[in-house]
Formats: structure tokens, sequence, C-alpha cells
């Protein structure tokens, strides 16, 4: 099976960036302890204090669904929702990586 990488960008509503970052800790404590999630990587743009961005890497689909519909995921979307403006999330998979056989 190929791995699953994802790509997800969230606009905090004004003012409430720092209640966002708080708000996806579980989500990153979560894949830390997912043995098929091998990249889960939060950043913020430099250039917009507002956006944020994750880069996913999953050994697999099964990996990725075990993330997607888990019970903190389905948690965090109430949450999430009161605090980003806008939010956008591109799956795909892998065509080359630094660190992946071809």
């Amino acid at each position: 099976m190929s791995h699953v990488a994802v790509m997800a960008r969230f606009r905090a509503k004004e003012g409430r960036m720092d209640e966002l970052m708080e708000a996806l800790r579980p989500l990153l404590d979560q894949a830390e302890a997912e043995p098929g999630t091998l990249v889960y990587s939060m950043n913020r743009s430099t250039k917009e204090p507002d956006l944020l961005f994750f880069y996913e890497l999953y050994e697999d689909r099964d990996a990725f669904h075990t993330h997607a519909r888990s019970e903190t995921m389905a948690a965090a979307g109430p949450v999430l929702e009161g605090l980003v403006a806008e939010s956008e999330l591109v799956v795909g998979e892998p065509l080359r990586t630094k660190g992946l056989p071809e």
C-alpha cells in the first residue's frame, strides 16, 4: 500500500490563534501515539500570523483513517468550528520524498 500525504490549512478567527493552537494540542498528542502516523507537523506562517498549516504523512490508508476517524478528531470538530475562519484539506499520495523509497 502507498503512503497517504495530507496538507491542511487553518486560518484562525481574529484574535483566536492562541485558542486554536491549544485546541489542536490533543490531535498532536494523539498523532504521537499512532504508529502509522509517520509525520504530523503543525506550522505557522511567517507572513500571515493567523495561518497554521499541517503536513501529515501516514503509512497507508488504514493509518490515515485511524487518525481521521478517531474520537479525538470527532471531539475537535465542534471546538475548531468556533475558532477557524477558513480551512482547506488536501489528501494525496507522495510521488517522491526524501527518506521514503520510491
